[in-house]
């Protein structure tokens, strides 16, 4: 678990104290992209297993918007305020994914040294939109992929750490025929790009502007969900992946073969229980729930060192222009990775 010096946690809410040594994009309160804000806040220090990184890029994703915005139904909100904080955010810099340069070390630290650039994810405590962020060397961080910028290193994180542990799960084969509902997102795009790596058939679907992109990522068909009921076809799949969670449960199990896998992301208590009930009619039902690890970071790497994953960003804005990045996301527009460059 990713723990940040006490002297500087986002959980105790903004510092008054000290001198003011990094900018920091601040959540006032749960709202509109308006209620985030830039500060200047005291500059971390490492403890003994912890490592300052410099962050030069971070992401904006979906669902960094829906923490902001608190969305969703009522459960949803109800159980994301329980964990976070129930009138604001209790840690008030948000953001997961970076990429960046260790400055300092702990004194026990031996994994990483001065000046390691570095890519990964800071988990459940946030605080990846400012200059600086101490995270432990058994964290979720490792030495950024040889062929990425670390603009590109950011984007891969949250997406690989998801997808990765999900999709390895349904064994997927060569000549498969495989369906990603909501493929042209932070998850999406990997899971697109993870199943033609094994040799699957790929169907993505998204909005009709995304498909161009799509199929520039390897997908053989594409499907335009505000046109088309990709629920009522003829065609049948080995593997469903609805990174989403938002698509018609019964009508995805109809397509999927006996003998298939569904994976639910983003799924809810109700979509658990009918999971486990239609696992009983020969087709397997995956929950969405992914525990990221550090192996899986370290899997990552190697499969963009490789060339097999390859990132992809839409939009770059500063750390300045949180704002506008956030008003973006929550367009539903996005294609791939929103990139946030830090000075």
């Amino acid at each position: 678990m990713v723990e940040l010096h006490p002297a500087c946690d986002p959980a105790d809410g903004i510092h008054d104290e000290g001198d003011a040594e990094l900018k920091a994009v601040v959540c006032t309160k749960y709202g509109p992209p308006e209620v985030l804000q830039l500060r200047e806040l005291p500059k971390p220090t490492p403890k003994d297993n912890e490592v300052l990184i410099r962050i030069r890029a971070a992401t904006v994703m979906a669902g960094d918007c829906e923490l902001r915005g608190s969305k969703g139904s009522l459960p949803w909100q109800f159980l994301l305020r329980l964990g976070f904080g129930f009138r604001a955010p209790r840690r008030k810099v948000l953001g997961q994914d970076l990429a960046g340069e260790v400055e300092s070390t702990g004194n026990g630290v031996t994994l990483f040294k001065v000046g390691d650039q570095v890519f990964g994810n800071t988990g459940l405590r946030l605080g990846a939109y400012a200059q600086y962020v101490c995270l432990p060397e058994d964290g979720l961080i490792a030495t950024k992929p040889a062929n990425t910028t670390l603009e590109e290193a950011a984007t891969f994180p949250s997406g690989g750490l998801f997808v990765l542990p999900l999709l390895s799960q349904t064994n997927i084969q060569r000549g498969q025929q495989v369906m990603i509902i909501g493929a042209a997102g932070t998850m999406g795009n990997i899971a697109v790009q993870f199943s033609k790596l094994h040799g699957a058939e790929v169907t993505g679907v998204d909005s009709k502007k995304k498909l161009d992109m799509l199929r520039s990522i390897g997908a053989d068909k594409v499907v335009d969900y505000t046109r088309q009921d990709y629920t009522h076809g003829s065609e049948t799949y080995d593997v469903i992946f609805d990174v989403t969670g938002k698509s018609p449960f019964s009508g995805c199990v109809r397509i999927l073969k006996q003998g298939g896998t569904y994976v639910m992301g983003n799924i809810g208590p109700i979509r658990v229980i009918r999971g486990r009930w239609a696992s009983r009619g020969g087709k397997r039902i995956i929950s969405g729930f992914s525990s990221y690890k550090k192996t899986s970071l370290d899997s990552l790497k190697h499969l963009v060192e490789e060339g097999s994953l390859k990132p992809l960003i839409d939009r770059r804005f500063t750390l300045e222009e949180i704002v506008e990045a956030h008003r973006y996301v929550d367009t539903g527009e996005k294609q791939g990775n929103v990139v946030i460059t830090v000075d």
